[in-house]
């Protein structure tokens, strides 16, 4: 797991996200990141996952808007078996969601064993927009980055493993995104005047999200800063870690459940 501690905010330590290049590849090309081996990998682990049922994998997507969020679910995603897969996507709360708390529409949302299961956007912007846009207080969102914790602890300590990675693109290549939708027509339709207005608060969301991820990096949930300017390097980054960490599970095929020795076929 050297490649993925490049990118760890360790916990305990502040973020730093100033010091983290957007743009960076680790001085790799294009050519040296093929993204393909990872998917079929995570294809041949996904299925020990499903049959082995010890586990389930949580990962986690955070980015400002044109971060690149659906591309990595698009791209490194595209080869898994949808009936073990399940993609959230977390929007503004319904009324409903609204009057329970902030947590209860997430865990509803949480893979079972066997499954993997990818946040788009997730419980995080209950301390990101929630903040930014002063919906509540500010002692109701400073609290919520220890019951964050304690949510993802708990996950933990019942089989799910949990990878949270925060997109990280620049200023400049989120304008420049933002343009691609303005005049490929095939992009118009991802358009909203929220992402140009959401701009205006670059500053205050990426001070938002550097506490969020130094608050809420830990041993059982780390956070992941993934250079994202180059689209190629994110998606090898972001597949490579999810891998290397179904690996990490020591995942297996159970044994049958029956006597074959039983079992005559004619």
């Amino acid at each position: 797991m050297k490649f993925a501690k490049q990118f760890i905010v360790e916990p305990g330590k502040k973020a730093h996200l100033n010091r983290r290049d957007p743009s960076d590849t680790l001085g790799m090309n294009k050519a040296e990141t093929d993204t393909k081996p990872h998917i079929k990998r995570l294809r041949q682990l996904q299925d020990v996952l499903y049959a082995d049922k010890r586990y389930a994998l949580l990962v986690v997507l955070q980015a400002l808007d044109a971060g690149g969020k659906d591309g990595s679910i698009r791209h490194i995603f595209s080869g898994v078996n949808p009936q073990g897969c399940q993609v959230t996507a977390f929007k503004e709360p319904t009324p409903e969601e609204k009057d329970h708390d902030f947590l209860w529409r997430v865990h509803r949302a949480i893979p079972g064993r066997g499954l993997i299961g990818i946040f788009n956007r997730s419980h995080y912007e209950d301390v990101l927009v929630a903040r930014v846009h002063k919906l509540v207080a500010k002692d109701v969102w400073s609290k919520r980055y220890g019951q964050i914790n304690e949510f993802e602890e708990e996950l933990y300590e019942n089989g799910v493993r949990i990878l949270k990675f925060y997109l990280h693109i620049s200023k400049q290549e989120q304008l420049q995104r933002l343009q691609e939708r303005l005049t490929d027509a095939k992009k118009n339709w991802k358009l909203s005047l929220l992402d140009f207005r959401e701009r205006e608060h670059w500053g205050e969301y990426l001070a938002a999200y550097e506490d969020a991820l130094t608050q809420c990096s830990t041993q059982h949930a780390p956070w992941y800063v993934i250079p994202s300017d180059h689209k190629w390097f994110r998606n090898y980054a972001i597949g490579a870690i999810v891998t290397d960490t179904l690996k990490q599970m020591k995942l297996g095929y159970p044994p049958a459940k029956i006597d074959l020795s039983q079992i005559h076929l004619s």
